[in-house]
C-alpha cells in the first residue's frame, strides 16, 4: 500500500512538472509568435541624385508627391521607412511649388525630408534586410538610372527573394535592363505601367533621353495605360508600379496590401 502511495505522488509530481514545462513552453511560444507578428515590415526607399536632364539643364528631382504620398501611407502603416540613394549625395526635389498638398507638407516639415537629405549611399545598404523596395520618380531617375548595375542587381535580388517592388512614373525606368537569375529580363511577360509616351509628349519630350514606355515594352513589358494623369497603378505578383504623379498612393497601398497577406 506504502508502494503504491509512493508510486501515485511521483507520477502525480512529474505530470505536474510536465504540465508545467508545457504550460511555459505554450506561454514562450505565444510571446514568440506575438513580438514576430508586431516586429516593424522595413521599406527602402531608393531615390536619384540628379538635378538636371537633357540639352537645356532643366532642373529636376524626386518629384515630391511621388515620395511624400507613398511615405505617408507607410508610416501610417507603421512600417520602418530608410532613405538610400545611388550615390549618398543629398537628393534634390522637384514640384515644390505643390507643398500646400497635406502629405507633401506633412513630409517637407517632419521626418520624411530630413531622413530623404541623410539618405545612405545604396552601396552601403543591406537590402536583404528590407521587405521592400520603392523608387518613386520625377525626372531624375531618367538621368542617372537605367543603366546602374548595382541597382539592378538590388532590384533583381529584392525581386527574386520575394520582396515586394514598388515604383512609379518615371520611377520604373529602375526596372530596365534588370536581368534575372535565368537570363530574361525581369519586365518581361508582366503587367506594368509607368509614365506613358504620351504623358511625356505633353510634359518633357524634349528632355528625356528615350520614352520609358517604349523602352519597357521593347524589353517585353505587358503595359498597361490609363488616360493621361489619372490614377492607374498595378500590381503583378510582388511588383507594383504606378503611371505617374497621381498614382503613387495607389502604389503604396498596393504595396502594403500584399506585405500585409500572410505569405509576407
Amino acid at each position: 500500500m506504502k508502494k503504491f502511495m509512493l508510486l501515485t505522488l511521483a507520477i502525480a509530481f512529474f505530470s505536474s512538472n510536465a504540465q508545467s514545462k508545457k504550460e511555459n513552453t505554450s506561454v514562450k511560444q505565444t510571446a514568440t509568435l506575438k513580438k514576430e507578428s508586431t516586429m516593424k515590415k522595413r521599406i527602402l526607399i531608393i531615390v536619384s541624385n540628379a538635378n538636371a536632364i537633357g540639352p537645356n539643364n532643366r532642373r529636376t528631382g524626386t518629384f515630391l508627391p511621388e515620395v511624400a504620398h507613398p511615405y505617408a501611407e507607410f508610416d501610417k502603416a507603421n512600417y520602418e521607412i530608410d532613405f538610400a540613394s545611388l550615390t549618398g549625395d543629398t537628393p534634390y526635389l522637384d514640384a515644390l511649388n505643390l507643398a500646400n498638398d497635406p502629405d507633401n507638407l506633412i513630409f517637407l516639415t517632419g521626418k520624411g525630408w530630413e531622413k530623404m537629405q541623410k539618405a545612405v549611399k545604396l552601396s552601403n545598404v543591406d537590402v536583404s534586410k528590407y521587405d521592400a523596395v520603392f523608387i518613386p520618380g520625377g525626372l531624375a531617375p531618367m538621368v542617372d538610372m537605367p543603366e546602374n548595375e548595382l541597382l539592378k542587381k538590388v532590384i533583381k535580388e529584392t525581386y527574386e527573394r520575394n520582396a515586394v517592388v514598388g515604383a512609379v512614373c518615371h520611377g520604373p525606368v529602375s526596372l530596365l535592363n534588370v536581368k534575372l537569375s535565368n537570363g530574361s529580363y525581369l519586365v518581361n511577360g508582366k503587367n506594368i505601367t509607368s509614365f506613358t509616351d504620351e504623358e511625356e509628349r505633353g510634359y518633357a519630350i524634349a528632355d528625356v533621353p528615350f520614352l520609358l514606355e517604349t523602352a519597357l515594352t521593347k524589353q517585353g513589358a505587358k503595359f498597361h495605360a490609363a488616360a493621361v494623369w489619372s490614377a492607374h497603378s498595378i500590381a503583378d505578383g510582388n511588383l507594383v508600379t504606378g503611371q505617374n504623379p497621381a498614382s503613387a498612393k495607389g502604389v503604396a497601398e498596393k504595396m502594403i496590401v500584399i506585405l500585409e497577406s500572410p505569405k509576407k
